[in-house]
């Protein structure tokens, strides 16, 4: 896993949602009760930019149908069959970092 610093954005806090591009990743960020989830940007259901939507009950919410995915799993609610990645999150003293696995690293795991 690789960890990258997140671009012009400072840890407070407050409640946010905000997409980020890592590594060519487009992440959605969430500032959620004093902490930072990191979630594919993404929703696979229709393809919604979940940054655009909110976060109720510990679930960012697509702003399309509604769809909700759990910020702390990426497993979408029950009935939906779906999942968004999510990625380990580091506040670090200068910035905040997400951790990246490669496609290869993913591969290479998945027969040790």
């Amino acid at each position: 896993m690789t960890w990258y610093k997140v671009p012009d954005i400072q840890y407070t806090k407050n409640p946010f949602i905000k997409k980020v591009k890592v590594n060519g990743k487009g992440i959605c960020l969430v500032g959620y009760e004093g902490e930072i989830y990191a979630l594919a940007a993404i929703c696979p259901h229709a393809g919604g930019e979940l940054s655009g939507g909110w976060c109720k009950d510990g679930k960012l919410i697509c702003p399309i149908h509604r769809y909700a995915y759990d910020i702390h799993t990426g497993k979408g609610d029950p009935g939906q069959n779906d999942y968004v990645d999510t990625y380990p999150v580091e506040i670090r003293e200068d910035g905040i970092y997400i951790g990246i696995t490669s496609f290869l690293e993913k591969v290479r795991n998945a027969f040790k």
